[in-house]
């Protein structure tokens, strides 16, 4: 596939550097959908003949969107569009409400929906190893792309969630509908390689990582609300942190 050419303009007579310039209306380009996730990148000698500039300037303008990781460099194959990441705040939010609001066009799988005793999420939710919990695996999807492959186990009090339910909208949206709002939770993330279910899920290639998180989430009485355990195609999903040093 051919790159398609960018219109820019470049104004020599602005104090803003040329490389700054041009960086900001290539990103642009790309945050506005008129290049999309894939779409190989024009190389920097022909945006630099074609826009009569230097290439140190252009590699520049390019390294920095790089940077911000809207493009791809692969050696031998150039620079392609990256894939739009799903950038998540460390707080206590559903993935399916994360995706609406960046206008993601979320869509969910259900692909087991069972009742079972698990040592391990019984112990995330403070309750016996062999209490009943009711174990849901779905598979997000964001603009119809594989982003997450998700297990949850909900307490005896919360079994009564439908797959339908899950299929049209988020867990938490679930549990809100039924007057349950988690507000507390307790989070590890983590990076992996994949197993065979989640690189056939995820439609992972080659050596591409999982970015992994379980939940222990909580109401304000304390009452467990859902154990969950996720993972997510890593190149595809940011966590973003506040830090604030005091």
């Amino acid at each position: 596939m051919r790159a398609q050419q960018v219109h820019v303009t470049i104004d020599r007579s602005s104090p803003v550097p040329l490389y700054h310039q041009l960086a900001e209306q290539l990103s642009a380009s790309i945050t506005n959908g008129m290049l999309q996730p894939g779409d190989p990148f024009e190389n920097e000698v022909a945006v630099a003949e074609r826009l009569q500039l230097s290439r140190p300037t252009v590699r520049r303008a390019i390294q920095e969107l790089v940077d911000q990781g809207l493009l791809v460099r692969r050696r031998g194959l150039g620079s392609t569009v990256a894939n739009k990441k799903v950038h998540r705040n460390l707080k206590l939010s559903s993935l399916y409400d994360d995706l609406e609001s960046d206008s993601r066009h979320p869509r969910t799988t259900v692909l087991d929906f069972l009742h079972e005793t698990d040592e391990r999420a019984a112990s995330g939710l403070d309750l016996p190893p062999d209490t009943q919990l009711l174990h849901v695996t779905r598979l997000r999807l964001a603009d119809d792309l594989p982003l997450a492959l998700m297990h949850n186990w909900l307490p005896p009090a919360h079994d009564d969630l439908t797959r339908e339910e899950l299929e049209d909208g988020g867990l938490y949206a679930a549990l809100r509908d039924r007057g349950i709002k988690p507000v507390v939770a307790r989070q590890s993330i983590a990076a992996r390689m994949p197993t065979a279910a989640e690189r056939r899920h995820l439609e992972l290639v080659g050596s591409q990582p999982v970015l992994t998180m379980t939940r222990m989430a909580f109401d304000a009485a304390g009452n467990a609300v859902e154990f969950g355990d996720h993972c997510y195609r890593a190149a595809d999903y940011t966590i973003d942190l506040m830090v604030d040093e005091r």
